[in-house]
């Protein structure tokens, strides 16, 4: 398959996970999954691991299994879109994980608008503590009104 097909399917997925992870954030974490998302909310643990984390490894199978399907199938299409979910992932980890949560101490001085909107808008969503009235379940693309501040 021609290499401009891998690479559009790659963005498509890159680009189509944003939508993914609201719909997951909103429906299943705040839904009937609040029990896992829930720890990530209300920070009663002294622990590194959250049971939310349960959702990135979810995550990781589905790219695994799509680029064995390219590997061991030979299913062409896999191979992009398990690399799309993986570097979808990649951001996410490095914007929600590490930016703005400091599981790891870097990025701490980060000061551009998308950094301070981002930063801003979770901020906004992890105001809310239980499963309802949250807002901003999105990550990497948030509301303008979050920059214009």
């Amino acid at each position: 398959m021609e290499l401009i097909f891998w690479i559009v399917i790659f963005i498509a997925t890159f680009l189509m996970m944003e939508g993914m992870a609201w719909f997951t954030h909103k429906y299943i974490m705040h839904g009937f999954l609040w029990k896992l998302h829930q720890d990530h909310h209300k920070k009663d643990h002294s622990h590194w691991w959250e049971r939310n984390d349960l959702f990135f490894v979810f995550y990781a199978i589905v790219s695994i299994t799509f680029i064995l399907l390219w590997r061991l199938e030979g299913l062409w299409i896999g191979l992009p879109i398990g690399l799309g979910i993986l570097a979808y992932g990649i951001a996410y980890f490095m914007v929600h994980d590490i930016f703005i949560h400091q599981r790891f101490k870097i990025f701490r001085n980060a000061n551009n608008k998308y950094a301070k909107g981002v930063r801003r808008a979770h901020k906004m969503h992890h105001k809310h503590l239980g499963k309802d009235e949250g807002e901003c379940f999105g990550m990497l693309w948030v509301p303008f009104k979050y920059f214009n501040k």
